[in-house]
């Protein structure tokens, strides 16, 4: 039986966490700055954000929302912004009489307004539903936004129904989730300051 090094974990994981960060940190500014001029743009019209991923992009969803609802650092007006993976009997009823590829875009049609921003988040940038939804949400004038991994295999499939594409550098499902996460607290970082 192998002996369990836990120090080799503890610090094989974090050095690739800092190589993912030290990487984002160096090259995508633009892409964040980007990214946030169109969040930005949609909250001063009086738009909301909607978010919506699976597994650990729900949660990941469901944080960001809650942040900018409730708080993230400074008391502020409450950001308009809804995850659309919290609601289990819509995400169970629509599985069930439709389709899982339709849980999101179902929602979209039923929520999302022109001039909302749609934020589909998934660290392969293959969910099918996250990939509907983002159809869906172009057809209805809400802008498309992907947040996924820099070297996303369907890009060129993605580029037609999104108005951004935001890859993250990293290709660990683990540490493609950190960044993830770090974009969102960012948005949310900023969003204290502008409202």
């Amino acid at each position: 039986m192998k002996k369990l090094n836990i120090r080799r974990i503890f610090e094989d994981e974090i050095n690739n966490h800092i190589l993912s960060i030290d990487s984002f940190l160096k090259n995508n500014f633009d892409d964040f700055n980007n990214f946030l001029n169109l969040v930005i743009k949609t909250l001063k019209k009086g738009n909301k954000i909607i978010l919506f991923g699976n597994g650990g992009s729900a949660s990941d969803a469901q944080h960001i929302a809650t942040e900018l609802v409730v708080k993230y650092k400074k008391k502020r007006r409450s950001i308009p912004a809804i995850s659309l993976s919290t609601d289990t009997s819509a995400l169970t009823a629509i599985g069930n009489d439709f389709s899982f590829n339709e849980i999101f875009s179902r929602q979209i049609e039923s929520i999302g307004k022109p001039g909302d921003i749609a934020i589909g988040i998934t660290t392969s940038g293959k969910s099918l539903n996250v990939i509907n939804a983002l159809k869906l949400a172009k057809k209805k004038n809400i802008k498309s936004i992907i947040l996924t991994k820099q070297k996303c295999p369907n890009k060129k499939q993605i580029e037609k129904f999104s108005d951004f594409i935001f890859g993250v550098p990293a290709e660990e499902t683990s540490r493609i989730q950190e960044l993830h996460i770090l974009v969102g607290h960012l948005m949310c970082a900023v969003i204290d300051e502008v409202f």
